[in-house]
């Protein structure tokens, strides 16, 4: 299983961004920036992908990146898995509720 650090960091304009590392690889040969949850979420699946989907992310936060920023970094993440778990439970069950057999 490979480590992917998840850094949160802000650029001078106040801008919060991910920045993933791949532990398994060479220092700096590795490193993604991401700007939103959804790019976050596509890029550690394809990163993971070279590892058989076994990823463990570890997160942090740089130093000058205020609470705020870490706590929208939370909300959106909240609001990807919500729409994600919706998602899901559209595929398995009809609008009425019932169960869609035909997934």
């Amino acid at each position: 299983m490979v480590v992917i650090e998840s850094v949160i960091k802000s650029n001078p304009m106040g801008r919060w961004y991910i920045e993933l590392t791949d532990t398994l690889k060479e220092e700096g040969h590795d490193r993604v920036i991401c700007l939103d949850i959804n790019e976050y979420a596509q890029k550690i699946e394809m990163m993971g992908e070279e590892y058989g989907g076994e990823v463990e992310v570890a997160w942090s936060s740089d130093d000058g990146v205020s609470v705020e920023q870490i706590n929208e970094v939370r909300q959106q993440i909240m609001v990807y898995e919500a729409e994600i778990e919706a998602k899901q439970q559209e595929a398995t069950h009809m609008p009425d509720g019932t169960p869609n057999f035909s997934v």
